[in-house]
């Protein structure tokens, strides 16, 4: 790329980071400040739009950097298809043309729209502190590890926390269990998240076509341009069929089905396609035996609510599959190793910690005479199995502890399960 196109794009972009704009404080910033101490490349994951380019600037605002204390540089810029290798050089000639400080920072965002980056930071990771951004999880591929020597911090982000989403809504939690006036205002913001999502752009401007967009984005250029203009179609149709069936079960031979694809590699590229772009999530059943659990069907669920509202086939009875969908991204974000457990009765999550399984939660909209002993029956067989003494039913707004037999189940609200703490997701 030329020398003179390529200072100019980069001081183009260092104007744009530094535009004076309103963002909403991550819960992740504090964490990840304290991290950056170690001096190590921080390497940011997530779907598209959930916000980590803005949790650059807002690291940047934490160390209140100069514009000649760190440089950004944004790799989706269309600007930057001619970029090559040897132009990773001229990046660092341009820091010190420009008179940058010693160790200054370095913003390097979606980086996976360039290739051998990974060389690049290796060797300036010992003098820089490096925060990367990308759109697909391959960043966090054993490759990278070994290429980084081992030594770098991923963190996952995902769309806005219920808690981000008060924040946006300027929604104050403080003190919130005294006061009822203040928990109708949660638990009518909360049917806004139920239904919306927690993409920023979404929460701060209730345009729909936002998320018709994105998808579009995420479908053509994270799963259909890795896979090839062949799989269009097939891909298209699966994802249709997953927007409209959040928390069902599907196999690879199943996926096979509805795409018209009867290889099954082919059918497992598409479905690690979805995986990667974090468009979807797939949660195992759990299983002593790791090969009975690759063995059996996965829950699928969507990255955010808003999808499914904006994407997916509407209809009546969806509002128990979409707080199910909610629980299990909050799961992810609180960084739980989460399954399903089916025997005779089903549970919608189980947590493991260790070589146990230590929590279980059922999800349903209303707790009802009708879906009581349902609810309860797949909650206490799976108590039962693990030998847990105290389990969770999280629903729209009921509140109520209940006891069967020795065992405990505490009713929960959603709006304030979320509410609750939880750790950021650090690997």
């Amino acid at each position: 790329m030329d020398r003179n196109s390529l200072y100019l794009l980069i001081s183009s972009q260092q104007e744009f980071f530094f535009r004076p704009q309103k963002l909403i404080r991550r819960e992740a910033v504090s964490k990840i400040v304290s991290l950056l101490k170690l001096r190590l490349p921080l390497i940011i994951t997530g779907v598209r739009r959930c916000g980590k380019s803005s949790l650059m600037v807002l690291i940047r605002n934490e160390f209140k950097l100069g514009k000649k204390e760190c440089l950004f540089v944004d790799f989706s810029d269309e600007r930057l298809i001619s970029f090559e290798h040897n132009d990773f050089q001229k990046i660092e000639d341009y820091l010190v043309e420009n008179k940058y400080s010693k160790g200054c920072f370095l913003f390097i965002d979606e980086v996976q729209e360039t290739k051998h980056w990974e060389k690049w930071v290796n060797r300036l990771k010992e003098k820089h502190p490096i925060i990367i951004t990308g759109s697909n999880s391959k960043l966090l591929s054993k490759e990278i590890a070994s290429t980084l020597t081992g030594r770098s911090i991923n963190l996952h982000l995902e769309p806005f926390s219920f808690k981000e989403f008060l924040i946006a809504k300027k929604i104050s939690t403080k003190n919130y269990l005294l006061e009822p006036k203040k928990q109708a205002l949660i638990r009518h913001a909360f049917g806004e998240y139920h239904k919306n999502g927690g993409f920023p752009k979404m929460v701060l401007t209730k345009d729909e076509t936002i998320l018709k967009e994105l998808y579009e984005n995420i479908l053509y250029r994270d799963v259909v341009a890795r896979l090839g203009a062949n799989f269009e179609k097939p891909v298209k149709e699966l994802s249709a069929h997953f927007l409209s069936n959040p928390s069902g079960k599907t196999s690879s031979r199943k996926a096979g089905e509805i795409m018209g694809i009867t290889n099954l590699l082919s059918v497992k590229k598409v479905l690690n396609a979805f995986e990667n772009s974090f468009l979807f999530l797939f949660l195992p059943k759990f299983d002593f035996s790791i090969k009975k659990q690759i063995q059996n069907p996965r829950k699928l669920y969507c990255i955010d609510n808003g999808f499914l509202t904006a994407l997916g086939f509407r209809f009546s009875n969806n509002n128990g599959k979409m707080l199910e969908n909610l629980v299990a991204i909050e799961l992810k974000r609180r960084s739980k190793d989460t399954y399903y457990s089916s025997d005779t009765k089903e549970c919608d999550f189980v947590i493991r910690e260790g070589n146990k399984i230590s929590e279980a939660i059922q999800v349903t909209w209303r707790l009802t005479q009708e879906n009581k002993e349902r609810e309860t029956a797949g909650l206490t067989e799976a108590m039962e199995k693990f030998k847990l003494k105290k389990a969770t039913i999280i629903t729209n707004d009921q509140e109520e502890n209940i006891k069967i037999g020795e065992k405990k189940i505490a009713i929960k609200p959603a709006w304030k399960w979320l509410l609750e703490n939880k750790p950021t997701q650090i690997t």
